[in-house]
């Protein structure tokens, strides 16, 4: 494996874009050559203008109108050419250096898939609002019970695929779904899926953060529809 695809969806995140980019272009990412995807998911705060300037150096797609993540990572991974797909927020929640051990367990040939978990160790990260650490819990807990799984954070953005093993994943699901619909999906296709910790320094909803409650119910939701249906 040679390349990694870094999927970065897009929305409103003028104040945080160029410098998680620094950060992406400085990490090694287990030393893959890197392919940068960025999704503007039809931003309003001037981000566009800031993608606009870097279609030279990245491959960047737009979206007319805001339609949600998962739809932006949908438009992503139908672009990607490398050996291994990740997925990357445009904030600044999780630090890029991370990847390497999370890319190593798909290197290494223990995984097909890889998550990085903020709870496996919390002692270099922050955690701002304690009601979302307990629904992550709750929603991970619901996962593994139906699923059959041992995870310990499924909501987490990162998330490893080799590229062959989930090109026939047809994702539906437009907005924060996305995370219990591919989990649902690579777990019944039966993936090798392995964990690594990583750090969260999490946002409050007045510093930009976008995920609500209602995510939270249409990921149970989505839980149990991809249990009995695809």
């Amino acid at each position: 494996m040679k390349k990694v695809s870094i999927l970065i969806p897009v929305y409103n995140e003028i104040n945080t874009l160029e410098p998680l980019l620094e950060k992406v272009e400085k990490a090694s990412f287990a030393g893959l050559e890197k392919e940068i995807i960025l999704v503007d998911d039809c931003s309003t705060d001037g981000t566009k203008d800031i993608l606009k300037k870097l279609e030279n150096k990245y491959k960047v797609l737009y979206h007319n109108v805001n339609q949600g993540k998962g739809a932006a990572l949908r438009t992503a991974f139908a672009a990607v050419n490398g050996d291994i797909a990740v997925i990357q927020d445009a904030d600044l929640e999780y630090e890029p250096d991370d990847y390497d051990g999370v890319l190593q367990l798909i290197l290494n040939g223990e995984a097909d898939v890889a998550y990085g978990s903020r709870f496996l160790d919390l002692s270099g990260s922050k955690t701002v609002v304690k009601v979302n650490f307990f629904a992550n819990k709750m929603l991970t807990f619901i996962t593994n019970l139906l699923y059959g799984a041992k995870l310990t954070d499924m909501e987490t953005c990162y998330k490893a695929f080799k590229t062959e093993f989930i090109k026939d994943i047809k994702i539906k699901s437009d907005r924060f779904d996305f995370e219990p619909e591919i989990t649902a999906k690579v777990l019944k296709k039966k993936a090798r899926l392995k964990e690594a910790p990583i750090t969260y320094q999490g946002r409050t909803f007045e510093e930009g953060k976008k995920i609500t409650w209602k995510d939270g119910l249409h990921a149970v939701l989505a839980l149990i529809k991809y249990r009995f249906s695809d």
